[in-house]
């Protein structure tokens, strides 16, 4: 157990982060986690409670932590810990994270950040747009300090930085998908169904991975092809070269739901997929739009539900499927938005089965962020993964991640987009996604990640 895995905040990406490595480390890791509730807490005293309960152990080499954690604190209370090479991965940062109302015990948090990465020995970001977001911030921060300010930060800690996307794992979701996405499939990356699975037709091996990355270059529209060893073969700016290993499938897990309607809800799910999305004649139904973030306000939902109402006061006929998960604060427009959007609200509240998970976004035709923070969005390129149509804004990290026609400047544009979305739903429905997901993947970034973890400790210390 050369590796210690230490998340003061296990839930959502973070919790998804290290599942994947514990599962792909096994007995070589060590996982100490606290729960994802009261992050201001978590970001505050982590770094206390873990000094007393993570084992100690002669074992060590690597030191893995989320940016939540206090890492300077923690090097100085447990010594041992120090000594380790140190990795601190940013999901998000506090730097450039709106606040509804800044309060002065706000700057705690991001200067917990800078100190975690000056004692960091590799400081690793999730998106450029992560990285320089905070990096650039540093200066104008430190200017919030009244007089004998530090300088020069940020020189100190670019160095340390590096870009590793966030690893997503993408199971095989082709028994969840309707005809239509099917068939596009087929169309895209020349394969046929055999019952659940897909064959390459009369390829041997190295031409079918030929054949695949030609096709995926184009258009890459859900991934499954991912599924295939060798496949890995689009470069991405700041990607590592891909493996040829092949994703493994992810497995079902349950979790708690913190949203209480939440049984109620996925029993509507299931009855309303099977009468809603079955039949032949699926590009008649109305278009299907999918938000799967997180009940809060940086996620912007009540632009969201804005632009919604706008196509309902229209009647224009569309379904909405709200996926993310809720926490103790739910905002009002929440409850306000399910009564106005009444019979197109297909399903509400979180799902904890990543098998329901994915087969929702799997039945949708369209995605929509309208974050206000996003540094990565790992529920977006899911969604895409499952033959979504993807509009975000076109800001933070989106046009690092999505290609240009599918950001959108003002909430009137993207009222138009699904406007227009909403009378020709055929139109999403036959469209070939023009960017990709296999840069995104375990199978293209995991060599990446082995390689940081396997690196032996700092020998000055």
């Amino acid at each position: 157990m050369s590796v210690l895995l230490v998340e003061a905040f296990y839930g959502g990406s973070h919790k998804q982060l290290m599942d994947l490595l514990q599962e792909e480390l096994q007995e070589d890791c060590v996982l100490c986690t606290l729960p994802a509730k009261k992050w201001h807490w978590k970001a505050r005293t982590a770094a206390l409670y873990f000094m007393q309960t993570v084992p100690t152990s002669t074992n060590y080499r690597i030191l893995f932590a989320s940016s939540v954690l206090n890492l300077a604190e923690l090097a100085a209370l447990r010594p041992d810990l120090g000594k380790l090479k140190k990795v601190l991965y940013f999901h998000e940062n506090q730097l450039a994270y709106p606040v509804q109302k800044y309060q002065e015990r706000d700057f705690q948090y991001g200067y917990n950040q800078i100190l975690s990465c000056l004692v960091a020995d590799v400081v690793v970001f999730n998106s450029a747009f992560n990285m320089e977001s905070f990096l650039t911030s540093i200066g104008k921060f430190m200017k919030l300090i009244p007089d004998h300010r530090p300088k020069d930060l940020e020189k100190i800690i670019r160095p340390k930085c590096q870009v590793l996307y966030f690893p997503v794992r993408f199971p095989d979701v082709s028994r969840f998908m309707p005809e239509h996405k099917l068939a596009r499939l087929e169309k895209v990356i020349g394969v046929k169904r055999n019952g659940d699975a897909y064959q390459l037709e009369g390829l041997p091996g190295q031409q079918k991975s030929r054949a695949l990355m030609k096709n995926s270059n184009a258009h890459r529209e859900s991934g499954l092809c991912e599924a295939q060893p060798g496949l890995y073969t689009t470069q991405h700016e700041g990607l590592p070269s891909p493996l040829t290993a092949p994703a493994r499938l992810n497995k079902s897990e349950a979790s708690e739901s913190t949203n209480p309607c939440q049984e109620e809800d996925k029993q509507h799910l299931t009855f309303n997929l099977s009468n809603i999305l079955s039949g032949r004649d699926y590009q008649q139904r109305p278009l299907h739009i999918a938000w799967p973030h997180r009940w809060e306000h940086d996620k912007d939902p009540e632009t969201f539900f804005k632009v919604l109402l706008k196509l309902k006061e229209k009647d224009l006929p569309f379904h909405v499927s709200i996926l993310g998960e809720a926490f103790t604060e739910i905002p009002d427009i929440f409850s306000e938005a399910k009564k106005a959007l009444g019979s197109s609200v297909l399903h509400w509240g979180y799902l904890p089965s990543k098998d329901d998970y994915f087969q929702a976004l799997c039945m949708a035709d369209v995605v929509i962020s309208t974050a206000k923070h996003e540094f990565f969005g790992v529920a977006m390129v899911e969604a895409v993964y499952c033959g979504c149509y993807p509009l975000c804004p076109k800001a933070l990290v989106y046009p690092e991640i999505f290609p240009a026609e599918y950001l959108y400047s003002t909430p009137e544009q993207l009222f138009k987009r699904l406007q227009n979305f909403c009378k020709r739903p055929d139109i999403v429905r036959k469209h070939l996604y023009k960017g990709e997901t296999a840069g995104f993947s375990w199978a293209a970034l995991g060599g990446k990640f082995r390689s940081l973890l396997a690196a032996e400790p700092r020998e000055d210390l």
